[in-house]
């Protein structure tokens, strides 16, 4: 069953890290890897293996006459809460009212009102001291689910399958190491989302910053008109940034400069933001901003006290969708046949498919069933889980040649 294939899956520790120098960035995504060559094997599929690159693959054979079609999920975590030792509990039939996570923690209506959404389902939480991991695990038995009902149904009709299980999505290097020989299709789909129904080809454009200040350290005592106070710098430049222009202050089409970290001391500090936007004009400008930042701040103290990299990231992958419009069209479809309701969504995030969909490989992203990510108060309905097997079931069945072109 689904769900007992991500309770499977979130055993595993595979949280990824942005400042480890591997490749994959953690060793307990490799466990993962080999546990899923060896389903995948017993399912079946052919050309299965995990690469240098800790990236999974497998082929199902499959009608001539259907396009081939690509699946992807990512196998790691996020870093951003604890990823190990998940105990994760199933929540039958839920009631509505606010879910105790522990003795001292509650997920509350209040603060996450999509929890009115999910009256009478199935939920999978955690006990409130990690995240869960169904981003993207969901996302993992989700493919999984569906390999086994085609291999065990034979009378649905579909086209050459590829498969892949990816590492280090969530630290930006999921997809440098991919294959896009091997991966010989038409186009791909992650899946990796919230609802099902949200589907998303639109993403942010990407950029980082990295602010290092260097301080000037003086005895306490003595340092009136001398010191230079590193950390006092790092506020001072964190509160030129538009405060509207906040990740707790948007939504929708809005950007963003999120702090990421802050380490310091009096004779130098550095800042970690990550900037993002669905307008590259303006993330450009928001860029500049850094800037104009540091170039103030420098001409206020002095001296080179403040220096700033900045890097791209990745690019809102919709304009490669622009007269090819196939894997949407092939979603919309397989949703008006499944009684989903189609949403056009821009995702505030990325994905690897911006990666893919840049470099040639179309690849937009369907939802998992899960909620609130990278957190504690992360949660999974398996209902919704099961909307997303249906919906890619019927997108392979319907995506015969010359019917949806990419």
């Amino acid at each position: 069953m689904l769900i007992d294939k991500l309770l499977d899956y979130v055993k595993y520790d595979t949280q990824s890290r942005e400042e480890s120098a591997t490749s994959p960035s953690t060793p307990g995504q490799w466990d993962l890897a080999y546990h899923l060559k060896d389903q995948l094997n017993e399912l079946g599929l052919e050309k299965v293996m995990v690469d240098d690159h800790c990236f999974v693959y497998g082929y199902l054979p499959g009608d001539e006459e259907y396009l081939k079609i690509g699946l992807i999920a990512h196998m790691d975590t996020s870093e951003q809460a604890p990823g190990k030792d998940v105990k994760a509990r199933i929540i039958e039939n839920y009631d509505g009212n606010d879910i105790k996570l522990n003795d001292e923690l509650y997920t509350t209506v209040e603060r996450f009102p999509i929890l009115k959404d999910y009256v009478g389902k199935t939920l999978v939480v955690t006990d409130g001291t990690t995240l869960l991991g169904a981003d993207d695990k969901a996302g993992v038995a989700a493919i999984m689910e569906v390999l086994e009902t085609l291999i065990n149904n034979p009378e649905i009709k579909h086209g050459p399958i590829w498969v892949c299980f990816s590492p280090d999505e969530e630290i930006g290097r999921g997809m440098e190491g991919f294959n896009y020989e091997l991966f010989d299709v038409d186009f791909a789909y992650t899946l990796d989302g919230d609802k099902p129904q949200n589907f998303e080809y639109e993403c942010f454009n990407a950029a980082s910053a990295i602010v290092n200040i260097t301080g000037i350290s003086v005895h306490p005592g003595s340092a009136k008109d001398k010191m230079v106070n590193a950390l006092q710098v790092a506020h001072e430049f964190h509160g030129m940034l538009d405060n509207d222009a906040r990740a707790e202050k948007t939504q929708g089409y809005e950007g963003f400069n999120l702090l990421m970290g802050l380490t310091g001391e009096v004779a130098k500090a550095r800042m970690q933001y990550i900037i993002r936007n669905h307008d590259l004009s303006l993330l450009e400008k928001q860029k500049h901003d850094f800037e104009l930042i540091r170039d103030a701040l420098n001409e206020k103290y002095g001296y080179e006290a403040v220096s700033v990299v900045l890097k791209d990231s990745y690019r809102n992958m919709k304009e490669k969708f622009i007269g090819h419009e196939g894997p949407i069209d092939l979603i919309k479809d397989a949703m008006k046949q499944t009684g989903l309701d189609y949403t056009e969504v821009a995702i505030r995030g990325g994905t690897d498919g911006a990666t893919l969909t840049m470099n040639g490989l179309l690849c937009p992203n369907i939802g998992t069933g899960g909620q609130n990510f990278h957190g504690v108060h992360e949660f999974w309905c398996m209902e919704e889980g099961q909307q997303v097997v249906n919906l890619v079931l019927k997108a392979l069945s319907l995506a015969k040649k010359g019917a949806y072109k990419a």
